[in-house]
């Protein structure tokens, strides 16, 4: 895909107009994820003072069957504010809003797994469940090249680019940057990041969060990456096997631990919960990606520091292994477990709700994935 030169806009001269007093009007951006399951909108609103609570924010609307979320009749789908961020675009006063999608009968649409993952974390409130999400994404240019590949042809083979530093192995850098302080000023908890073993793929870490606020950080940091690369006039994919052959594909590893997990002794509830994520392996490959493990199943091969989609493994430090126990946690016998399967498209609503359900809720079995 090319864009014509008419489609190239000169940032310089937005600026002019984004340094205009707006008085004390607010600009709320309301974002909300569409029927893919995968990618997001958004649209703006104007308010009359700065927001303070969600409560302060009013319900919207959105056009359903534009966005893949309904057709034909009753095709308005509610927007309803449900986390509220600084707007690093726009800055102060002005806000990002998160929003879920009910359908015109306001239950919620087939994408908003939201909900009921709110449901399932409200039951474990006691256990206080930790998360924390590792985003791996490439950069790809207008063109849907990989961003800083030779034109024709490839790079060098993997080895020299994770958490390199260099031109001629760390590409896309200053897109990483902004990113980290735009997300540091929105108040998403972004807490590193890293050049990936793939040339033009790179990774941010959000966490730890605590219950339903893992994903809401998560698909903010996702709004906040694609609109810091559309101003740097390329893309991200979160495709798991963006390329093909020998390259390194790209997953969202998810951190989870509880209360007694931290604890002295926590290692043992650790092994109690890997012992049974082994019996609902192919349930959490189904939930793992938007589409059922279609997607997984280009990922995990049993190759590129992956596990095979057909097995279920765990180990220490093992990055070959479903779930990786961390040295340090072996060794302090407390802490966390990292399951390495969900991909990098994974909805972490879906992600970190499976592992509630199995982990804490003792569900069994093999059966259909039932959200609504």
């Amino acid at each position: 895909m090319t864009t014509s030169s008419s489609a190239r806009l000169t940032k310089t001269v937005k600026q002019q107009y984004m340094e205009l007093p707006q008085g004390h009007k607010v600009q709320a951006m309301y974002i909300w994820i569409d029927g893919t399951g995968e990618a997001l909108r958004c649209k703006t609103r104007t308010l009359d003072s700065e927001p303070k609570t969600i409560e302060d924010l009013p319900e919207w609307y959105c056009y359903g069957s534009g966005t893949f979320q309904s057709e034909g009749s009753n095709n308005d789908m509610y927007l309803i504010p449900t986390a509220m961020f600084r707007d690093p675009f726009r800055k102060d006063p002005n806000k990002l809003i998160l929003c879920e999608v009910l359908k015109y009968n306001r239950k919620p649409a087939e994408t908003n797994f939201r909900q009921t993952c709110k449901k399932i974390m409200d039951m474990v409130e006691n256990h206080h469940p930790w998360f924390g999400m590792e985003q791996e994404y490439t950069i790809f240019g207008i063109d849907g090249h990989p961003f800083g590949w030779p034109s024709n042809g490839f790079p060098g083979p993997q080895g020299a680019y994770s958490c390199s530093v260099g031109a001629d192995k760390a590409y896309g850098r200053d897109i990483v940057e902004a990113h980290y302080r735009a997300c540091l000023y929105a108040g998403v908890k972004l807490c590193g990041t890293n050049a990936e073993v793939m040339p033009a793929q790179w990774e941010f870490q959000v966490g730890p969060c605590e219950g339903i606020s893992m994903g809401d950080h998560l698909w903010i940091a996702r709004f906040i990456l694609h609109r810091v690369c559309e101003d740097f006039g390329v893309m991200v994919s979160f495709d798991p096997k963006p390329i093909t052959g020998n390259w390194n594909g790209a997953g969202c590893h998810t951190n989870f631990s509880t209360k007694d997990m931290r604890e002295e002794g926590g290692l043992r509830h650790i092994e109690e919960a890997i012992e049974k994520l082994s019996k609902r392996h192919h349930y959490h490959i189904r939930v793992y990606d938007p589409k059922g493990g279609r997607d997984n199943a280009r990922r995990l091969t049993g190759n590129h520091e992956t596990s095979n989609i057909n097995e279920f493994s765990a180990g220490v430090a093992n990055r070959g292994a479903s779930i990786r126990i961390p040295r340090s946690v072996d060794r302090d016998k407390r802490g966390y477990f990292e399951d390495r399967r969900p991909s990098a498209n994974c909805d972490p609503y879906a992600v970190i709700e499976a592992l509630i359900r199995t982990c804490l809720l003792n569900e069994e079995g093999e059966g259909p994935i039932e959200y609504k």
